[in-house]
């Protein structure tokens, strides 16, 4: 039987579809730079033929645009690579909002590479991940007790990695999700302050949103060692929020796997009772 590769499968939707797929019985082959069951790196094209040794389909994550200015380049070898090999579907975790982008976001060039690849392929277009909070990048500040975002009331749907992963590993192994372009959304628009609220009774902690200017945010970002590139591309999307571009609500999830998407509480409720905030 043909392996089903992860790329970026020791991190947040990877390490959630490859166990999906194990759990069902299928071989499953993961890819990062450490701690995956091969060494991948999509800017050295030397780490691609072992991990597709054997693949029919694979997982893909837009490159972080953030530390890589041109992301269409590592995708459009890799995509091409994979399907001389034989790889016969691609599912993309590309990014939301990328459909109503002019044609100088990168994103839109990194997609266009993976639909013309010669593969089936499956586009996602994830919303913030719920994760964040528990996982990543404000894990931290929930512990502290004071989410400083520049964010004001700007509402966002956060979606739970948990449905993301659902749907990828569906699209990763049914035909009827071959051509579709799916956005992931929870199912409501919340602020961070009532995303906060929402974790705080969860986790039985006090946690608070505070507003901060965008030069405030970028300031503390630099103090924490993050490149100044990055902590400005990082606020850009934050202020997008505060503006009022972060609050569409989607049903790519249910389009997916005819079911509602889970609710941000639902998320909340599950990581305060793995010990996310502990």
């Amino acid at each position: 039987m043909e392996k089903i590769l992860i790329l970026g499968g020791t991190g947040t939707t990877g390490r959630r579809i490859a166990r999906r797929l194990t759990a069902a019985g299928l071989p499953v082959r993961t890819a990062s730079r450490t701690g995956a069951d091969v060494p991948f790196d999509l800017d050295n094209p030397g780490t691609w033929a072992p991990a597709l040794d054997g693949v029919g389909a694979v997982y893909v994550l837009k490159p972080d645009m953030a530390v890589n200015p041109d992301p269409q380049a590592g995708v459009r070898g890799f995509v091409t690579a994979a399907a001389a090999a034989g790889v016969r579907r691609v599912v993309l975790l590309s990014g939301n909002g990328v459909g109503e982008a002019d044609d100088s976001n990168p994103l839109k060039a990194v997609e266009q590479t993976v639909r013309t690849c010669g593969a089936d392929w499956t586009i996602l277009r994830p919303d913030w991940f719920a994760q964040n909070f528990s996982e990543s990048f404000w894990r931290l500040a929930i512990l502290d007790g004071r989410l400083a975002l520049p964010t004001g009331d700007g509402r966002t749907p956060f979606v739970d990695a948990e449905d993301i992963a659902d749907v990828a590993a569906a699209a990763l192994t049914e035909e009827k999700h071959a051509g579709r372009i799916y956005y992931l959304t929870g199912p409501r628009a919340l602020s961070f302050g009532e995303a906060a609220d929402a974790i705080g009774r969860a986790s039985g902690r006090t946690v608070r949103h505070v507003d901060v200017s965008p030069e405030e945010f970028v300031r503390q970002q630099l103090s924490f060692g993050v490149p100044e590139p990055v902590a400005r591309f990082l606020t850009g999307l934050l202020v997008a929020v505060r503006d009022g571009h972060g609050g569409a609500v989607a049903d790519g999830v249910a389009e997916a796997l005819g079911r509602p998407a889970r609710s941000f509480e639902a998320f909340a409720a599950a990581a305060a009772a793995a010990g996310a905030w502990r």
